[in-house]
């Protein structure tokens, strides 16, 4: 149980997911969560680092899908409206639907598919269970609320269990 709780790879935030990087690992396809990984939680538009970010995975191949449990699509469409990308709301995750949904309309394998993400429970676990390369992040915008700040303390453990932790120390 503990493997599919620990992600294969921890960074500071999504920019340091570089297109050099997941061509590296072989992704084509991007899987994203939005709260606290591209964005904080009350973003509803895109800054210009998201879309220079996004701009450069487009640039090298990389196709990006967002993968939202938000139950109200209104954001979340709206966030990748403006970004002109796909997404997969009500995901349900770590249920698995929403992530097969998302390679199978892209035409991606979970070997040339990574997830970025900041929960275990969510995230992590469905990429795992997916066979996907999860990539997690610590929370944009800071852990917000007593329950983020325990749910991510509780998380620690695991970021440091990862194959590889990229966070700067």
């Amino acid at each position: 149980m503990q493997d599919l709780l620990c992600p294969h790879w921890v960074f500071d935030d999504y920019s340091s997911v570089t297109p050099e990087f997941l061509q590296r690992l072989g992704v084509r396809l991007l899987l994203s969560d939005l709260d606290f990984t591209l964005a904080p939680k009350k973003t509803k538009d895109p800054d210009e680092t998201v879309r220079a970010w996004l701009q450069s995975l487009k640039d090298s191949g990389v196709q990006v899908v967002i993968i939202s449990n938000n139950r109200s699509p209104a954001r979340v469409e709206r966030y990748c409206r403006t970004l002109g990308i796909r997404y997969v709301g009500h995901a349900q995750k770590p249920l698995v639907h929403g992530y097969r949904k998302a390679m199978a309309q892209n035409g991606a394998a979970p070997g040339e598919t990574a997830m970025l993400g900041d929960k275990l429970l969510t995230d992590t676990l469905g990429a795992r269970r997916c066979g996907i390369t999860m990539l997690m992040v610590e929370p944009a915008g800071g852990a917000v609320g007593l329950w983020q700040k325990v749910l991510h303390a509780l998380q620690e453990p695991f970021k440091r269990a990862a194959a590889h932790d990229e966070r700067k120390k």
